[in-house]
């Protein structure tokens, strides 16, 4: 069974540079403490196995082997770079699902099969939204002093993108209340929104970093709209990076939005492994 190899900065020129004059070759830049390079290593090994001969698939350690990590500026895990004729012609960022990953190679290798997609619950429609924010509000009226009705209402709110009066309902709520988990919950959620109001958007971001890796507006801006988007793992990892480069930037802002977005990160063996190596970070 084929699966991507190890490269490492002895062999790389060999097996990345002078491959890719005969056939693409894919490198995943990945590491062991990264939970979505894990999920996204057995997809890249069946691709190699199911390509073998029209693609190459590489993967390398960057916890091993930081120099080439940084020769590529890798500032995201995982990174995927395809590379032809010595040199790199397009990346992702983050762990795909598997049909997106085909859909990413296709231009490069002609036409994939179609890998038939698992089936997932459909995404909240703005229908199911209006509808949502109605019943909140129905709720409340009839039962006014009911603290929950009113977070259902806030969350209601924010997920119609009702950004100014999920504010003045944040703002009106006892301070029992307003410090709840949920409340807090909701209260991150509501600044990351507003953070998010025109910025860019995520390809234009990247597209930011690629030409400057210091650019630390665009970096935060990218956290957030990953958070947003739901890429949980990603999004901490750029707050990470951002922290890692320049903990003076925004008054330590990578740890700020780090603390933040805990809260609304539900995978509890994900905050506590981001934790540690925050922590690292401090001293």
């Amino acid at each position: 069974m084929s699966q991507a190899i190890a490269v490492t900065t002895a062999d790389f020129e060999a097996e990345v540079i002078h491959a890719s004059m005969d056939l693409p070759v894919l490198v995943d830049f990945w590491a062991p403490w990264c939970a979505p390079c894990r999920s996204l290593g057995p997809i890249l090994d069946k691709l190699a196995e199911e390509f073998a001969g029209r693609l190459k698939v590489t993967k390398i350690n960057t916890d091993e082997e930081p120099q080439l990590a940084g020769l590529f500026g890798i500032r995201s895990l995982p990174t995927v770079v395809l590379m032809k004729d010595g040199q790199p012609v397009d990346h992702f960022m983050g762990a795909q699902p598997e049909g997106v990953v085909r859909q990413w190679l296709e231009p490069h290798l002609g036409a994939l099969p179609e890998v038939e997609a698992p089936a997932v619950a459909a995404a909240p429609t703005a229908v199911d939204a209006d509808t949502a924010l109605a019943e909140a509000r129905r709720a409340l009226a009839e039962s006014p002093d009911t603290a929950e009705l009113k977070l259902d209402l806030v969350e209601a709110l924010l997920r119609k993108q009702e950004i100014d009066e999920a504010r003045t309902r944040l703002g009106e709520l006892p301070a029992a209340e307003a410090e709840s988990d949920r409340g807090r919950r909701l209260a991150n959620q509501l600044a990351f929104v507003q953070v998010a109001q025109g910025a860019p958007s995520i390809a234009e971001l990247d597209a930011r970093l690629l030409r400057d890796p210091d650019d630390h507006p665009a970096r935060h801006l990218l956290g957030v709209r990953l958070l947003l988007d739901g890429d949980a793992p990603t999004a901490l990892e750029s707050f990470l990076e951002l922290m890692r480069r320049d903990r003076k930037f925004g008054d330590d802002l990578g740890r700020k939005s780090l603390v933040q977005a805990f809260s609304l990160v539900d995978d509890a063996d994900l905050v506590a492994q981001v934790r540690r190596r925050m922590s690292s970070l401090l001293f």
